[in-house]
């Protein structure tokens, strides 16, 4: 039907004989799962020039924006969860006072704000550590500055 299209070899004059053609092919079968890639093991350096890369998910920033988005997310939760809740406690009731359930789920929400304040001014002073070499001269002043009027006034006093 269709002629035969095999690629013919060429001969080479001598045939191999059996032990020779066994390790030819093993030869083309290792050559065949030969790896393509090779992995560098070698330790990367601590530090460098080449800038940091930034990973999949949540965008490099500093911990302070970190921790104030997380505290949104968790903020914008609660929230959902207390207004989805009043929502379908009004459905469901038929006849659910809205001033009632505002004052219901409102307050805890309130409470939380309150005692996040409360936290917040009761933190303590940061301990400050300086360490000199040399003479150094230090002079640590207190500065009250008001400042009033429609056109400003600045007094300093110390």
């Amino acid at each position: 039907m269709y002629p035969d299209t095999t690629p013919q070899t060429a001969p080479t004059g001598a045939e191999l004989s059996e032990v020779q053609a066994e390790a030819e092919a093993r030869r083309i079968i290792a050559d065949a799962y030969r790896p393509t890639a090779y992995r560098d093991d070698t330790p990367v350096p601590a530090h460098g020039t080449t800038p940091p890369v930034a990973q999949p998910g949540r965008p490099p920033m500093s911990q302070g924006a970190t921790d104030a988005s997380v505290l949104m997310l968790a903020g914008g939760t609660t929230t959902a969860m207390v207004g989805g809740t009043a929502a379908v406690l009004m459905y469901v009731s038929q006849f659910a006072d809205p001033v009632v359930c505002g004052l219901v789920f409102g307050a805890p929400t309130a409470l939380v704000l309150a005692l996040g304040r409360l936290a917040k001014k009761a933190r303590p002073a940061p301990d400050v550590h300086h360490h000199y070499e040399g003479p150094v001269h230090q002079d640590q002043r207190h500065v009250q500055s008001k400042t009033t009027g429609v056109w400003a006034k600045t007094n300093n006093q110390q």
